[in-house]
């Protein structure tokens, strides 16, 4: 839809046709995102009165939402935006409302606590991967896609900061679960704004010839950017325990983890935004092992760092690769999804950063007590290094094979693309 001679800008993404409006949808809707998993650990704590029941509830929420992703992001792709999150989102607003109302009061079960999140998990509607599908079908010039994608992901880094926040704010004037019920709220009106924009309604629910060409497709060309948002997922559900650990040991205070944690947000947003702006001229799988190799290395450099200036720093400095690298695992998967997969490639990367960062985070918490604070960077750094390195052998390919690979994709996207303009000519 964008004509290839659109100055590649921020403000060129945002003047394509209905593309402020779809994109302010996307994050109303994904801001409920930011704000549930805080109000969920909050409210049930509340109502049961037990930690543990709280950490487990939210174990199970963040499994079926996680591990659940490609299969909701399939439904999308096989029968469109429209059609899929719609009932996706109105039965994830309603077990969240459930949620809020079950946790009002004290006394609520924990096992029916634990069954609503797990059945609100299993719901919840592929937002942001389908954000990503729209804008890889808005946008046509590869250099103004990386503009859109880097703004939606400094978007929702910015959301997953304001999100608690936002929690903390009905704290003063309500009980936790008015969290949960918000975040319900929004999801609901986000969604029903997005799947109801020009945009989202004309992009195309492909044949299910494609979807059966998509499948072998997806599993080659999706392990690098997949392996990435791994490593780098490990590496970052590592880094808070041990900006945890390295605060205590210094006698630090919480107010100084949180602005740790704020700097780590501010570098990935920054570092986003410089990302986008720049013309590239190493393709994206070439990009790809060394930006994650730069957040190793800086994860790294974080465990000499000897106060916490210093390591504030060096975690800035990491922050610089993690919007950049998990751009362009997205622009990659994007380019190696064939016709009618669009959503499931990007929900697979999705998938992988968040299961990395659970998984990070319970292995930080098994080593952190036996390991000094400096090898546990090491180790979280290596994670993204390793990653690197995996990703990195199969740049060494000739080019000339993934570049006759991408114009065959291409030009089946315009065959698929003909065809459907043939069929509403028809109708």
């Amino acid at each position: 839809m964008s004509a290839s001679s659109t100055r590649p800008s921020y403000a060129a993404v945002l003047r394509m046709p209905h593309a402020t409006r779809t994109f302010t949808a996307a994050l109303v809707g994904r801001l409920s995102y930011g704000m549930v998993s805080l109000a969920v650990l909050l409210a049930v704590s509340r109502a049961t009165g037990s930690y543990a029941a709280a950490g487990a509830v939210m174990a199970l929420f963040g499994a079926a939402s996680v591990f659940l992703s490609p299969l909701r992001a399939a439904l999308v792709d096989r029968h469109g935006p429209r059609r899929a999150l719609l009932p996706m989102a109105a039965l994830y607003a309603g077990l969240l409302g459930t949620l809020a109302a079950a946790t009002w009061r004290p006394g609520a079960p924990a096992a029916v606590l634990g069954t609503v999140a797990v059945a609100a998990g299993a719901c919840t509607p592929p937002l942001g991967p389908t954000m990503r599908a729209v804008w890889g079908e808005l946008v046509t010039d590869r250099r103004l896609l990386q503009r859109a994608y880097s703004l939606d992901g400094v978007a929702e880094e910015l959301l997953f900061v304001s999100g608690p926040l936002l929690v903390g704010v009905l704290l003063r004037f309500a009980p936790p679960a008015a969290g949960v019920a918000v975040s319900a709220l929004l999801v609901g009106i986000g969604t029903l704004a997005f799947v109801t924009s020009p945009v989202v309604k004309n992009v195309a629910v492909r044949a299910s010839r494609a979807r059966a060409r998509a499948r072998t497709r997806i599993g080659r060309g999706l392990v690098q950017p997949v392996v990435v948002a791994a490593g780098v997922g490990l590496s970052l559900g590592a880094v808070d325990l041990l900006v945890l650990a390295f605060a205590e040991q210094r006698g630090h205070g919480d107010d100084t983890v949180a602005w740790i944690f704020a700097a780590l947000s501010a570098g990935s947003a920054v570092g986003g935004l410089l990302y986008g702006a720049v013309e590239w001229r190493a393709g994206a799988r070439v990009r790809l092992p060394a930006l994650t190799a730069g957040l190793g290395l800086s994860l790294a450099a974080a465990g000499l760092a000897p106060g916490f200036a210093t390591l504030t720093g060096a975690v800035v400095c990491a922050g610089f690769f993690v919007a950049p690298a998990l751009t362009t695992a997205y622009l990659v998967a994007d380019e190696s999804a064939a016709p009618g997969a669009r959503v499931q490639a990007g929900a697979w990367v999705n998938t992988a950063v968040n299961a990395g960062i659970s998984t990070g985070a319970a292995a930080g918490g098994l080593l952190v007590g036996h390991l000094p604070v400096g090898a546990g960077f090491a180790l979280a750094g290596g994670a993204a290094l390793l990653a690197a390195a995996a990703v990195g052998v199969g740049t060494r390919c000739p080019r000339a094979r993934p570049q006759k690979q991408k114009q065959k994709l291409e030009l089946e996207r315009g065959h698929e693309h003909g065809h459907e303009q043939e069929q509403e000519q028809k109708h």
